[in-house]
């Protein structure tokens, strides 16, 4: 995912700072020992489009993008988020992941756990220098991955909405790391920390929507993911954990499509639940999964993408007017297109 940049001197100055984040990861993934370089470069070579180094550097245009943490402060983040994936994905125990082999399809698993701790330590040996408000910045944002992790492993507590309750994962999981690149930028460009502060706002927002409409791009997963979810909603309308009252407008966690408990429940999207819940290899499984990407709920996860992106766009008011504002706006517009995945990687 990459912004429209009309302005010269903003796209070069952005192809020099990831240029620079490039060199930078190389650098942070070698290890005396080879085999320990060649599995942390693993995902540097796959994984997205530096979705998070890029706000990083967006960000430090609100202060002086020259400033000797910018970059480190980029690769952090870009560290931290491999590092995640590298977890995931032997948490997911899924063959692929974006198109690439998970990162335990050539190691164990204990190799790949092993890699993303070292990929950790990276991050955090290179946050030092970057002062105790970076690192209690990142800290705080780590312990809302991991509260993130755990909500969704133990699923929505009783008479919890579980499409908000999904939402919430999203927002501890994926937008406190695309919050806290925001952050970090500002804080080593030497930007007012007002700027910050909206920055973060964006983020979260813009990481929670980035994700949503991966999920839309591909609706099945062994995680939940929205449209199985509105599928559930829609197969049990009647169900007392879902909300009874609209979305409040002030928390954009909030679902934005309660379920109506006058609408009688549709025994087809009961059999397409159950269907796609149940083990890939059974009968129908395939079948389901087509099914589920031309059916309706996915017009509600796509609408419920664009409210997050436009509460992404909302926080950018605090900001002054300049290139870098356009820029960040323009990749709310992106992620919420109809037409294309957000590959928020």
């Amino acid at each position: 995912m990459q912004p429209t940049v009309r302005d010269h001197a903003l796209a070069d100055g952005l192809r020099a700072g990831q240029a620079a984040v490039e060199e930078g990861l190389l650098r942070a993934t070698k290890s005396d020992v080879p085999f320990i370089t060649e599995t942390a470069r693993e995902l540097t070579r796959t994984a997205g489009r530096r979705l998070r180094p890029l706000l990083v550097l967006l960000a430090a245009r609100f202060g002086d993008p020259g400033a000797p943490g910018v970059v480190p402060a980029a690769v952090v983040v870009e560290l931290t988020h491999l590092a995640t994936h590298y977890h995931d994905d032997v948490r997911d125990e899924a063959a692929v992941r974006r198109d690439a082999p998970r990162p335990d399809a050539n190691w164990d698993n204990t190799v790949a756990v092993l890699t993303g701790d070292f990929l950790f330590a990276r991050a955090s040996h290179i946050l030092a220098d970057l002062g105790p408000e970076a690192v209690r910045i990142q800290a705080q944002a780590f312990r809302r991955q991991v509260t993130g992790q755990i909500l969704e492993t133990t699923g929505p507590r009783d008479g919890r909405d579980p499409v908000e309750h999904h939402l919430d994962v999203l927002a501890s999981r994926t937008g406190s790391l695309t919050a806290v690149s925001g952050q970090l930028g500002a804080l080593a460009s030497g930007a007012d920390p007002r700027v910050a502060d909206a920055l973060a706002r964006y983020g979260e927002r813009l990481g929670v929507a980035s994700h949503l409409a991966d999920e839309v791009a591909t609706p099945t997963a062994r995680r939940p993911t929205l449209p199985v979810l509105l599928l559930a909603r829609d197969a049990d309308p009647a169900d007392p954990s879902a909300p009874s009252n609209p979305a409040d407008p002030s928390n954009p966690s909030a679902p934005s499509n309660p379920a109506d408990p006058s609408n009688p429940a549709d025994p087809s999207n009961r059999e397409l639940y159950e269907l796609l819940t149940g083990p890939a290899g059974q009968a129908g499984h395939a079948e389901a999964v087509a099914r589920l990407r031309t059916h309706p709920v996915l017009d509600g996860a796509r609408e419920e993408t664009a409210r997050q992106a436009d509460a992404a766009r909302a926080a950018l008011s605090a900001l002054p007017d300049c290139p870098a504002r356009d820029a960040l706006e323009s990749l709310c517009e992106t992620v919420a297109a109809p037409t294309a995945p957000s590959s928020c990687g």
